[in-house]
């Protein structure tokens, strides 16, 4: 067992940080959600190759979902409030929670690994997506702003709409 110590604020930092993030999401939040990311973030949904084995490399595998930068969510939050995006008429409801949230600190990026799953309700079903994150956190003077995020989506089969908003 590695025995490392722990700075407990700093910790519960990076929890209410991914806590707002997900409230900011499930009330659809745009703005703010968006405000979250920086404006180089990646956000990566690598698709499985095999039973454990899942794709790395998004500019030359597939991927589920890619944004090579925050355009790419500003682009999906776009559609959604112009009504351009079919697949979110309607928006469904979402309950993202996250757990089991552990941390690195490398000089100034703070890596970061999290198990969630989402609920969602939309023409009066409901589902679940759920599998862990990865994510690089800088911290500025306004808090931590997310520079990557990585979500391995593990149950990955399909059968209703998925977008940023379900992860």
């Amino acid at each position: 067992m590695v025995d490392k110590k722990i700075d407990y604020q700093t910790q519960l930092e990076i929890e209410q940080f991914l806590y707002q993030v997900s409230e900011a999401c499930d009330n659809q939040d745009w703005d703010l959600y968006l405000s979250f990311f920086t404006d180089e973030s990646i956000f990566h949904i690598p698709q499985w190759k095999s039973e454990h084995e899942y794709t790395k490399d998004p500019t030359k595998e597939m991927s589920l979902m890619y944004y090579g930068n925050r355009g790419g969510l500003e682009d999906r939050v776009f559609r959604i409030r112009t009504g351009k995006s079919a697949a979110s008429t309607p928006m469904p409801r979402t309950v993202h929670n996250i757990n089991n949230v552990r941390y690195q600190q490398e000089g100034d990026l703070f890596k970061v690994n999290v198990n969630w799953s989402t609920n969602y309700y939309r023409f009066g079903q409901t589902g679940l997506f759920f599998g862990y994150a990865y994510y690089d956190l800088v911290k500025g003077d306004q808090g931590f702003k997310i520079a990557y995020k990585q979500v391995i989506l593990l149950n990955d089969k399909i059968d209703s709409v998925l977008d940023f908003y379900h992860v």
